[in-house]
């Protein structure tokens, strides 16, 4: 039973995790948008191209995995990408 729903939990908890870290960078640029100025214009924009470029990254993964007969990996692959990307921008609003 665990092979069959062990790549659905090891999911489930991911998106958990990207869940919660995601709200805190919400949190984080909220504030540094309601500064204003032009720090805040940088990263609207940024937030914009890095979620296009996320998306991307994800889509391509996505069906290479589907591509090449691994189309259960494909999942993963994506929460992977957005992960990744939440984690750096956590980090790097942090500061």
């Amino acid at each position: 039973m665990n092979a069959f729903f062990g790549p659905w939990l090891d999911n489930y908890n991911s998106i958990l995790k990207l869940n919660v870290e995601a709200q805190q960078v919400i949190s984080l640029r909220v504030m540094k948008l309601a500064h204003g100025g032009r720090r805040s214009e940088i990263e609207s924009q940024r937030m914009i191209s890095e979620k296009l470029a996320a998306l991307a990254e994800a889509q391509i993964g996505m069906l290479t995995d589907i591509a090449t007969g691994q189309g259960l990996l494909a999942p993963g692959r994506a929460i992977a990408v957005f992960q990744r990307q939440v984690s750096a921008n956590r980090r790097r609003l942090s500061r």
